[in-house]
């Protein structure tokens, strides 16, 4: 019921303006931020790691606006749920969008890292054409049911738990649908490898050189930025990278590692630091999170 209650307060705040909701963002950041103590000891250690030797005043300032980036998200996200495509559209502007027309009806991999603008990006690739993404499974099954349906939207977007494994994303690739895949959380090193991360040890996925070789796909990065005050956002479609996959699985996910980083420093306030991007250690060492 709560849930419920909860998607209905969302649904409501679809019909305010853009500049609304970005205040109303904004303003419940500074909340999450002072509520949140456990995800801002995340944040902090996370950037301690990535960031040693940035000023605890900078690193303090660089989370508080993070937690802004974030709940600015939750709220504009009910414009990606509820809005009509001209109202999403007119709040993009994308670049290089000859790479992702290159790629059209081919088999290929938008690389989209988690940066707080991720959804708004993938709802307008999801208007032109359509892509096979993967999804993790809610706890409470209504608001899974709502994920996979606001996701799916437009055209004929398939969405697969992670639970079906890869057979289904490679069908779907192969018959010219572009996989977005964000590729850059801690899922352990079962199908992966410690690769550094800001010169962390990171349990790294090695799936994407792998699934670019059996698919022939070329991997295409999609990042958007979260434009200042209520500007919007730019979704921008780097070329394909070449000679890729290499051989070397290790060297790819560094590459691929190498890349986020350089998009971090970019925008660091938009990267998604609550999550806990070390949590997997090598064996014998400590965890860097409280409590795990």
């Amino acid at each position: 019921m709560i849930v419920r209650l909860g998607v209905f307060i969302l649904w409501l705040v679809h019909f305010l303006p853009f500049r609304v909701i970005v205040a109303m963002g904004n303003g419940l950041g500074v909340l999450l931020h002072t509520v949140g103590k456990e995800r801002r000891e995340v944040a902090m250690i996370n950037l301690r790691l990535c960031f040693p030797q940035m000023p605890d005043e900078e690193r303090n300032k660089l989370v508080r606006d993070h937690f802004k980036m974030f709940a600015r998200g939750l709220l504009e996200r009910t414009i990606l749920w509820w809005s009509s495509a001209g109202r999403i559209n007119s709040l993009i502007r994308v670049e290089g969008v000859e790479h992702f027309e290159a790629i059209k009806n081919k088999p290929s991999i938008l690389l989209t890292p988690h940066f707080v603008g991720m959804d708004v990006g993938g709802q307008w690739i999801a208007q032109q054409t359509d892509t096979v993404c993967m999804y993790a499974r809610q706890k409470n099954v209504y608001l899974t049911e709502l994920l996979l349906k606001k996701r799916a939207r437009f055209r004929h977007q398939r969405l697969f738990s992670r639970q079906q494994g890869l057979r289904p994303i490679l069908k779907g690739m192969r018959d010219g649908q572009p996989f977005i895949y964000p590729p850059d959380q801690d899922q352990g090193v079962k199908d992966g490898a410690f690769i550094s991360f800001f010169g962390v040890p990171a349990a790294t996925m090695t799936s994407l050189p792998r699934i670019a070789q059996m698919t022939h796909a070329k991997v295409v990065p999609s990042i958007t930025r979260v434009l200042p005050g209520s500007a919007g956002y730019v979704l921008t479609f780097y070329p394909a990278w070449e000679n890729y996959p290499s051989g070397d699985d290790e060297a790819d996910a560094r590459r691929m590692n190498e890349f986020i980083e350089q998009r971090i420093v970019e925008m660091p306030e938009q990267y998604f630091w609550l999550h806990k991007r070390f949590k997997t250690r090598p064996e014998g060492e400590k965890s860097f999170y409280p409590g795990d």
